[in-house]
């Protein structure tokens, strides 16, 4: 059974050299992937940061997870990513979204599904060394270009569909359930197939909200905040599984001022938890892992396997830390070094047997 990277997209930014250390300590912990989203107006400068890391170790993949085509032009996010893949070849990636939390605390909107694919077009065009029609004098080039594959993180039925005809992988953030992983999937092999690409050519990723907590019932909490961040940006996945939404929708507790900026983002998420606790457990675990090391080593083992069973694998599988550990996060039961440590190397193993 394909045995898939394991990555983590939050680390200590708090400087450069402290982003630098933290994704060397992820190297040398075990991790296979270093990301770091692009917010401009949460964290420091991206390309800056991961300028940094590459310099620092020798064999983790890094790259933004990610960023988008609005508060960066595509140009400059083609050079700014070829800067960075100089400084560590074969082991950059750039992940690129619509852009929500980044986008709209800039006061802008998301980027449209078109804008998007433009958007990426454009970055392989630049990367790949080919000159682009821009509007301006002359086409452009980009005279330092660098082999980096773009992948596209997507969770909407048209977004996949488009990912699948241009991206060179596409990151899947759809939750949990094998019914949701299966029909996005299927919907990336549409787009490659209307496109004339083949399916089976574009790479997969998926992104697992994890809420690592020994407290099964402050666990639960957490984890209805993410399946209600779900709801409130793609209600068709909740749709997809026949369960129930029985209470407010996430935008109406937004506008009694209960959650901010979203559910996913809360201060406080066992809070946010709370004014969604109406939702029933399933609910919750369709869309994150949730509970201690024993039974995320469970989880993730049983996805992966049944992922397989109908022909999915995974190029990457990033486990996205719920909540955010702390800054900085030191100590023998520090997430960065316990997660790889008793998760990761246990599931790989797991992996191996099957």
């Amino acid at each position: 059974m394909n045995i898939p990277k394991f990555g983590l997209n939050r680390h200590n930014t708090s400087s450069l050299s402290s982003f630098a250390l933290d994704v060397l300590r992820a190297e040398q912990a075990g991790w296979d992937c270093a990301f770091l989203p692009d917010s401009p107006l949460r964290l420091r400068d991206n390309y800056v940061l991961l300028s940094g890391a590459a310099q620092a170790t020798k064999s983790i993949t890094i790259g933004p997870l990610l960023t988008n085509p609005i508060t960066r032009h595509p140009s400059v996010t083609a050079s700014s990513i070829a800067t960075v893949a100089e400084l560590a070849p074969n082991r950059t990636v750039l992940g690129m979204g619509v852009g929500d939390t980044a986008v709209r605390l800039a006061g802008l909107k998301p980027a449209k599904i078109k804008e998007l694919e433009q958007g990426v077009h454009i970055i392989k065009s630049l990367l790949a060394g080919e000159e682009v029609e821009v509007g301006a004098a002359r086409p452009a080039k980009l005279p330092f270009a660098q082999n980096v594959p773009v992948w596209l993180a997507a969770g909407g039925p048209k977004t996949l569909e488009m990912a699948g005809s241009c991206a060179d992988g596409v990151f899947i953030r759809v939750g949990t359930d094998i019914k949701n992983i299966e029909i996005s999937v299927n919907r990336i092999k549409e787009g490659a197939v209307k496109s004339g690409r083949d399916p089976n050519k574009v790479k997969l990723g998926t992104v697992f909200h994890t809420v690592f907590c020994e407290d099964e019932d402050d666990a639960m909490l957490m984890g209805k905040s993410m399946a209600a961040g779900y709801y409130e940006y793609s209600p068709m996945l909740v749709d997809n599984l026949n369960i129930p939404w029985n209470g407010p929708h996430p935008d109406e507790l937004k506008e009694q001022g209960l959650v901010w900026p979203d559910f996913h983002h809360a201060a406080n998420l066992i809070e946010s938890g709370k004014t969604v606790d109406f939702m029933s457990e399933n609910l919750a675990k369709a869309f994150c892992l949730m509970g201690g090391v024993n039974q995320i080593v469970t989880q993730i083992t049983e996805i992966l396997k049944k992922c397989n069973n109908v022909g999915i694998e995974f190029e990457f599988v990033v486990l996205h830390p719920i909540p955010n550990p702390p800054v900085p996060d030191n100590g023998p039961n520090a997430y960065l070094e316990k997660i790889p440590r008793e998760v990761i190397s246990q599931v790989k193993e797991n992996l191996a047997t099957l």
